[in-house]
């Protein structure tokens, strides 16, 4: 439970708390694993400030954190049809990280077979970005060639795997220590950026999907075809309103140039979520966990993953 603004280990405590309520359309779902986004370490922080205008000024009004999740359902509400207590799902939730959360159908979908609740708790957030940041966003097709920025992280290690599906060819821009969790993704090739200047190599590409966002647009559209499509997934956070500044830029930019320049948050979907659940257990997209955390060290788990190391995804077990 968040308490201010701050550092996780200063502000996030465990605590009990009052059972979720279940409404006639809701989903009371028993959490066994929950995943750690940005939006986790942001609302923590209260950083951009402009958020804590959304959010609460004081502490966040949704004081538990976690979106993601990844468990068995308890109790369904009265008008609900889709599922039945004893189901395995993964999906959404605002308040995750707690044994118990309620939640609806529409954000969630049936646990992929194969998948411990662990992998399957980080398909929500992440790989809906990449699904549909790649698909809809960037409209990359078969024979295309696409850059994955941030290959390394969660959004990045499902990225590399969602173009491969698509039949991109796909280089991966990562840390040293993440090159070869991402060419046993699948990548056609890795690239070190703390060894060789992507932006610099003469090779355009038809898509530029942006998970890093540390270099500026100029040089990013240098690597980029002259009618390509940057995606804007993500930036490194300020103090005010970094990482929107980055998304507001490139779409400030896009109407005077002849590349796409697209800004992009992902938007909760039951299909997308159901052909997630289809592509993991069949084997296409595999998640990759760095670390897991017991639920009394949530907070340790958002600071690890604030510190920017993580390669894959940073899970929080419940059970």
């Amino acid at each position: 439970m968040q308490v201010g603004y701050g550092s996780p280990l200063d502000v996030l405590e465990l605590r009990d708390v009052e059972m979720p309520r279940v409404g006639e359309r809701d989903v009371l779902v028993r959490v066994h694993a929950a995943s750690v986004n940005a939006l986790d370490w942001h609302t923590t922080r209260g950083m951009p400030y402009f958020l804590r205008g959304l959010l609460g000024l004081r502490t966040p009004r949704q004081a538990i954190r976690g979106v993601d999740l990844a468990g068995r359902v308890v109790a369904v509400g009265a008008k609900v049809t889709e599922l039945a207590p004893g189901d395995e799902v993964f999906g959404g939730s605002e308040g995750s990280f707690a044994e118990l959360t309620a939640t609806t159908p529409k954000r969630l979908a049936r646990k992929p077979d194969g998948l411990t609740f662990e992998q399957a708790a980080t398909l929500h957030v992440a790989a809906l970005t990449a699904l549909q940041g790649l698909r809809d966003a960037a409209r990359l097709r078969a024979g295309q060639s696409v850059l994955v920025h941030g290959a390394g992280g969660g959004v990045g290690t499902f990225a590399v795997q969602v173009a491969k599906w698509l039949g991109a060819r796909v280089t991966a821009v990562t840390r040293t220590e993440s090159v070869e969790t991402v060419r046993s993704l699948g990548a056609d090739e890795v690239i070190d950026h703390r060894r060789e200047d992507f932006t610099r190599g003469g090779r355009r590409h038809d898509v530029f999907f942006d998970v890093g966002g540390t270099r500026p647009l100029a040089e990013c559209r240098r690597v980029l075809a002259e009618r390509g499509t940057l995606v804007v997934v993500g930036a490194p956070p300020g103090r005010w309103l970094a990482p929107a500044t980055r998304l507001l830029h490139a779409a400030a930019l896009s109407p005077f140039v002849r590349q796409r320049l697209v800004p992009f948050v992902s938007r909760n979907d039951a299909a997308d979520l159901a052909t997630l659940s289809q592509l993991a257990e069949a084997g296409t997209v595999r998640p990759v966990v760095d670390r897991t955390y017991p639920l009394d060290r949530a907070a340790e788990a958002i600071r690890y993953f604030g510190e920017g190391h993580a390669r894959g995804k940073v899970v929080v077990e419940v059970r």
